[in-house]
């Protein structure tokens, strides 16, 4: 049986990855050096492909920051600069995000070892 897919289906299944995903990824963005909100935004929509909403960004920044895995400091880079909230990553944050890829790498590698057993997307007969 083939059904056409239900557009509104997979724009959820793709927010609920996208939701998983988010949280791990911007820890990540955030090893290197401190970034604004709006550079994280773009980043983890550029690089990482997740089609994070501008909404949703500042309350994971603030859950991350209540967990202690960020912390944030306001910054003017430029003489005339406006003030932007930076976010670095904390030790714990460091842990957390070294913790999750671990769990990323090790989920990944037991599906793509089930999607090469059980083949690609032709059916079995």
């Amino acid at each position: 049986m083939n059904k056409k897919a239900d557009p509104r289906r997979e724009a959820n299944r793709r927010a609920q990855w996208n939701k998983g995903l988010a949280e791990m990824a911007l820890l990540c963005l955030l090893r290197p050096a401190p970034l604004y909100g709006l550079e994280i935004l773009d980043r983890l929509n550029g690089e990482a492909g997740l089609d994070v909403a501008e909404g949703s960004i500042y309350p994971l920044l603030h859950r991350l920051e209540a967990a202690g895995h960020v912390a944030a400091q306001w910054r003017t880079e430029t003489e005339n600069g406006r003030p932007r909230k930076y976010y670095a990553i904390t030790p714990a944050g460091r842990a957390a995000a070294t913790a999750m890829v671990a769990e990323w790498q090790q989920t990944r590698a037991r599906l793509d070892a089930l999607i090469k057993e059980t083949g690609d997307d032709k059916q079995r007969r």
